[in-house]
């Protein structure tokens, strides 16, 4: 099992309505809007990091308002 956090940064006042629709992919477990400089933080969990790694590049990058995002695999 693969563990990852993925940063999102969205366009202005645009968070809480990508919120849910990030909430609602599939290997995502948590997601919450954060102060800092990315301004939401999602967890998700995959059987393979390609699967990870397309959730951040396909799915929420593709979702209009995100501008940015950074993957964080767990370790341990």
């Amino acid at each position: 099992m693969v563990h990852a956090f993925i940063m999102v940064k969205t366009g202005p006042g645009t968070s809480e309505q990508i919120l849910g629709s990030i909430r609602e992919l599939a290997n995502v477990t948590e997601a919450h809007i954060v102060a800092g400089a990315y301004d939401i933080i999602v967890e998700a969990d995959a059987e393979e990091v390609y699967e990870i790694l397309n959730a951040a590049s396909n799915e929420i990058q593709g979702l209009t308002g995100v501008t940015d995002t950074k993957t964080y695999i767990a370790m341990g």
